[in-house]
């Protein structure tokens, strides 16, 4: 009888769930909302360009990224890797919202089912990103995995009744059209197509694309042993991603709320973290020395854990924080 890591016992999904038997099956509502979020993006964006309008999507989408994505969704609500007041919370999950990729709750489940079928020995092709690249795409883009024995999925119910969380989970899609108001207003079609179509297709496209690398390959310093998919880092997308390519080490310290953990790895989300403990606003932040032992992790290469010397977060330290 295999021995169950005291790593997933607390897991959310159930244990002994079937992760590996289930269909593939195109789902219209998430198919459709990105092809015509692209196709208003690849039309729309390249008919209006103006550079007011590229800054506008460049710097939204750096925004919602940071403080929504890897900040709100992942290291907050997904992981609750830090500890900050209950209104910095739902700013951050809003602007995770933003990015277009799901509502609060349906992301976290999808997340936590992907997790626990990724850290079984044996687990279906979708949660893996085993197939190529055009395969996988449509797949994670356009489609769902509907397993044929759907497991529960246990989440705290101070996430799934909270009202704010049930409001945007709802509502997740007209999150966009107030922004898309807005910025018509103040830019005309060109900040809407740039300012919300094409920062909601790079968003849910590289959450892909990353995704993709990040469980095919890359570095690595550590492995968890029987678990059939392995983390990778994917070092050219620190900036891009805001320190979420730092996957392999994601792997090992799910709970951590720094990503990374070695030399040379920016990690932008921590910057900002630690300029919010600064200010009082965030506490409790959890690093791997913070984590429950895991007997299933294995360190690989010879790195050592150290203090990212990043240019960037030294200047700030510098100018801001002395």
């Amino acid at each position: 009888m295999d021995v169950i890591p005291e790593s997933l016992k607390s897991h959310r999904v159930q244990q002994g769930a079937d992760v590996v038997h289930g269909e593939v099956r195109w789902e219209p509502i998430r198919s459709l909302w990105f092809s015509g979020m692209a196709l208003a993006a690849l039309v729309g964006g390249a008919l209006t360009f103006t550079w007011a309008a590229f800054a506008l999507f460049a710097g939204t989408t750096a925004l919602v990224l940071l403080l929504g994505h890897s900040l709100g969704m992942h290291r907050k609500l997904i992981h609750d890797s830090f500890q900050c007041p209950k209104w910095l919370e739902y700013f951050l999950v809003y602007c995770g919202v933003l990015v277009g990729l799901s509502g609060p709750l349906g992301l976290l489940r999808t997340h936590d089912l992907r997790d626990y079928a990724q850290r079984q020995k044996a687990c279906h092709d979708f949660f893996g990103h085993r197939r190529a690249p055009l395969v996988d795409a449509w797949w994670q883009l356009h489609c769902e995995l509907r397993l044929d024995s759907p497991p529960e999925i246990q989440v705290e119910s101070r996430i799934v009744t909270d009202p704010v969380y049930r409001f945007l989970q709802r509502t997740w899609m007209a999150q966009q059209l107030p922004w898309a108001l807005l910025f018509f207003a103040l830019g005309g079609w060109a900040w809407v197509f740039w300012g919300v179509c094409a920062r909601v297709t790079a968003g849910v496209f590289g959450h892909w694309l990353i995704g993709h690398f990040a469980h095919r390959h890359g570095a690595q310093h550590h492995v968890v042993d029987d678990a059939s998919v392995q983390g990778y880092n994917v070092p050219f997308a620190a900036l891009l991603t805001m320190g979420e390519c730092w996957h392999n080490n994601h792997h090992a310290f799910p709970g951590s709320a720094r990503r990374g953990l070695y030399a040379g790895e920016w990690d932008p989300g921590w910057w900002v973290l630690q300029g919010l403990v600064r200010l009082g606003l965030v506490w409790d932040l959890k690093t791997p020395q913070d984590l429950p032992y895991r007997a299933e992790l294995r360190r690989v290469g010879d790195a050592v854990p150290q203090a990212c010397n990043c240019p960037l977060r030294t200047l700030l330290k510098r100018w801001v924080w002395s």
